[in-house]
């Protein structure tokens, strides 16, 4: 089993941008040492919920500062960037970290960032699956052209070439980020795992793991390639320990409603269309039911059934949600030292 941490550089009511990144780049230090697998970062615009907007910008400050800690993206908005551009990114991280590097990728949502990039709704809502071909193509073949309905240039030379890691994989790992049956059958038929986010239950979970094997075995792949890939699924999820589970769970419903409150309310859409908003002391509740929040025994044994449901071995668990730097830490160090060892 691989416990990393998820990063989401969250902007607490009364913090300023600065203090939540440090706090960001702190719990990354800290996962390390505590002798956790890897640091998953996400990536927003314009709001407080998350105030890193590049997370493979982050990734490579991330991949300076540790030795052995893995470091993804959780992830990279693929409709408002280049695919080639975010391909040749990728690769320098996988040469220069020694395969260190772990490409998250998803859809985003329907805000007001793609106005401002220039990328238009029609890259939200239909581009998806010409962004990851692309890019796909981009870290794993040598020379690369495009002729499709966003992406059109004449061929090129890959350079850094992905697979001239010495003694590594030929090409960074790359994840998709599932929400959807669509999302989750594209992953399938790409070869690609998924990344299941931290709203979603185990029996959710289950039942996308089974339609992504299902749409894997039809695409034509083999039973031993999709359990191979399959074993590379991600759950995210939140983490909160404490010698008593309710201590727990007050630590996250004290903190976490006001930031998902001003977080949540500041993404605008680009087109005006309405969404509704989740209930932040609900969510939060919620979250506490769902996740490994409580004591290191309570937290182990959730992990082991979320595993035992799903079939899923690796996770991404949110260590900030109690908003402070300390407790945070604290946070990220208990993980490492009461509850991993009883996962074995």
């Amino acid at each position: 089993m691989r416990v990393g941490t998820f990063v989401l550089a969250a902007q607490f009511p009364g913090q300023g941008q600065g203090e939540a990144l440090h706090r960001a780049v702190r719990t990354a230090e800290v996962a390390e040492e505590a002798g956790l697998d890897s640091v998953w970062l996400a990536e927003h615009h314009f709001v407080p919920y998350g105030v890193c907007p590049s997370a493979v910008t982050l990734a490579a400050l991330l991949l300076g500062r540790t030795r052995r800690l893995r470091v993804g993206t959780a992830v990279s908005v693929l409709p408002t960037v280049h695919p080639v551009a975010l391909g040749e990114q990728a690769a320098l991280l996988h040469l220069t970290s020694g395969g260190r590097f772990t490409l998250g990728v998803g859809r985003g949502g329907p805000w007001v960032d793609l106005e401002v990039f220039g990328a238009g709704l029609e890259a939200y809502e239909q581009g998806f699956p010409e962004s990851l071909d692309l890019l796909l193509r981009w870290l794993t073949e040598p020379r690369v052209g495009a002729g499709g309905e966003r992406f059109s240039f004449r061929e090129v030379p890959v350079v850094p070439r992905p697979d001239e890691l010495i003694g590594g994989t030929a090409a960074p790992e790359v994840v998709v980020a599932c929400t959807s049956p669509k999302s989750v059958r594209l992953a399938a038929e790409r070869g690609l795992p998924m990344l299941l986010g931290m709203h979603c239950g185990d029996e959710d979970k289950a039942e996308m793991v089974a339609a992504w094997t299902r749409w894997s075995r039809e695409s034509g792949r083999d039973p031993d390639e999709t359990a191979r890939i399959g074993s590379h699924h991600v759950s995210a999820g939140v983490a909160q320990l404490a010698d008593r589970r309710e201590d727990a769970a007050e630590a996250l419903v004290k903190a976490m409603p006001g930031w998902l409150r001003q977080g949540l309310d500041a993404h605008v859409t680009v087109d005006g269309r309405h969404r509704s908003m989740r209930d932040p002391v609900a969510y939060t509740e919620l979250l506490c039911g769902l996740h490994p929040v409580g004591t290191p025994r309570l937290a182990a044994d959730r992990l082991a059934a979320t595993a035992e449901r799903t079939g899923i071995t690796r996770f991404a668990l949110l260590a900030e949600g109690s908003g402070d730097l300390a407790a945070t830490e604290e946070n990220v160090r208990r993980l490492g030292a009461e509850v991993l060892p009883l996962l074995g």
